[in-house]
């Protein structure tokens, strides 16, 4: 048996050699690369109280310096237990890795039966042989889903961020809004306060002082909704952000940032998103896997269990003569087991079918990525282009001439040439035009994060928010 034993457990020693090991960052060095090549900020990893402490230390700081985008984005990473969750499930993935690029354990049975003058003991040691020589091949599978969840954890922070950018620009335009809303009901104020006071002397028809109230009223009604609409947007920033406590009173900008004087080219932006895109990337990989579990499947479609045990018998008899002597006899047996199935219904045809439309749907799927990568870019570059033009309309055009017509309408009330009505009027219409090329600009930034997730398959928000088949399939 001892024999029999080394024969079979020799490869062993040299498999062990090639097994993974933990590594000293579970994987996080790869993500942290990744993600602050494209983000220029920092991948931390909480892993213990320590950690937490200096995380929030960190994100005290960056609050206490004023909001932005970046740090927003710098904040979530440090401080997101969603994002922090997804590395733990990293951790996992590398702990299975680790697990199944390890030979088979083998295992040992004793059997002791024990009669009238007699015992009989049986020692067994048994090897799948089929796991170990498939060892190498289940290896690189191992390796390659190792890989894809390294990816999943990349996009699943690269995601994040883009979702605490659209969100940070949401929550500036709604301080924005309030800001201007704010501005306008005080100088609608002061004049409804004066259309009161000349409506008591008689100087004003009640017709003009119910416009002017009912402007005044309206403005008031949509302050408030602007005011509710801060504090929403604000809060669905804190959670993105994975603030609590007395984090949450930090405050955004009151208002949003100039427009860039250049745009971002059409140029070479589908075939650099073809190669950056983690989500394709993930598809790749999770062919690749395919490909591998497939050529398994072929090798072992005929066999698929085969192990080798080691036996030996020990047997103790007492004999006794008929002259009444005793005498103890000892008897040892060696030999080996060998246990296969015998392929006499199932010849590995369903398994084989299998594992080729697993294959296939691994490659149209992988194909389909590139196809919606490129409708995505072009779709985020149309947005992005078009919101770009809205907003500089606004800008540009559409607000100086609003303040045009107020002014000059203005001065024809003050000299009697118009009456309340068109004041009014052209005043509700500068409001809303200015309501409005907040919002514009608003899209624009939105539009800019969209452009660059699309560019990184970081997903375009709302639609894209379920985790996708390949990243489920790296779990399995």
């Amino acid at each position: 048996m001892t024999r029999i034993l080394a024969v079979a457990l020799l490869p062993v020693a040299t498999l062990l050699a090639g097994c993974a090991s933990f590594s000293p960052d579970g994987g996080m060095s790869a993500v942290a690369g990744r993600v602050g090549a494209e983000t220029r900020l920092d991948v931390v990893k909480v892993a213990d109280d320590s950690q937490d402490a200096v995380a929030k230390d960190h994100a005290h700081a960056l609050l206490r310096r004023g909001l932005t985008a970046d740090r927003a984005v710098q904040i979530a990473f440090l401080r997101n237990k969603g994002l922090q969750s997804a590395y733990n499930d990293l951790g996992i993935s590398e702990a299975r890795y680790v697990e199944d690029s390890l030979p088979p354990n083998p295992s040992a049975s004793i059997l002791s039966v024990r009669g009238f003058m007699m015992l009989d003991i049986e020692r067994r040691l048994a090897v799948d042989l089929l796991s170990l020589a498939t060892l190498p091949a289940r290896q690189e599978i191992a390796e390659t889903r190792w890989r894809l969840a390294r990816q999943t954890a990349i996009s699943d922070t690269l995601r994040l961020a883009a979702d605490v950018r659209r969100q940070y620009w949401k929550a500036v335009a709604a301080r924005a809004q309030v800001g201007h809303l704010t501005q306008a009901r005080a100088t609608v104020e002061a004049t409804a306060e004066l259309a009161h006071k000349l409506g008591e002397t008689g100087a004003m028809p009640k017709l003009d002082q119910a416009r002017e109230f009912a402007f005044y009223t309206e403005l008031s009604a949509q302050l408030a909704r602007a005011r509710t609409q801060e504090k929403v947007e604000k809060e669905r920033l804190t959670r993105l952000m994975g603030l609590w406590g007395e984090d949450t009173g930090f405050a955004v900008p009151a208002s949003l940032p100039r427009l860039p004087r250049r745009l971002q080219p059409y140029r070479d932006l589908e075939s650099t998103a073809l190669a950056k895109r983690v989500d394709i990337a993930m598809a790749r990989t999770d062919l690749e896997r395919t490909a591998k579990s497939l050529g398994l499947t072929q090798a072992t479609r005929f066999v698929n269990a085969l192990s080798l045990s080691g036996a030996e018998n020990a047997s103790w008899a007492t004999k006794v003569d008929p002259s009444g002597a005793t005498t103890s006899e000892r008897s040892r047996l060696r030999g080996f087991e060998a246990a296969f199935e015998i392929p006499i219904f199932d010849f590995g045809q369903a398994r084989g079918r299998e594992a080729e439309e697993i294959y296939m749907r691994a490659v149209n799927r992988l194909v389909e990525k590139g196809v919606n990568a490129r409708s995505e870019v072009r779709e985020a570059y149309t947005a992005y282009r078009g919101s770009f033009d809205v907003a500089r309309l606004y800008m540009s055009r559409i607000l100086p001439l609003r303040k045009t017509i107020q002014d000059e309408s203005l001065l024809r009330y003050n000299g009697m040439l118009t009456d309340l009505f068109v004041l009014l009027q052209d005043a509700r219409a500068r409001v809303q035009s200015n309501v409005a090329a907040i919002d514009a600009q608003r899209d624009f930034f939105i539009a800019e994060t969209n452009l660059n997730a699309a560019m990184l398959g970081a997903g375009l928000g709302g639609a894209d928010a379920a985790p996708s088949t390949v990243a489920a399939n790296a779990a399995d």
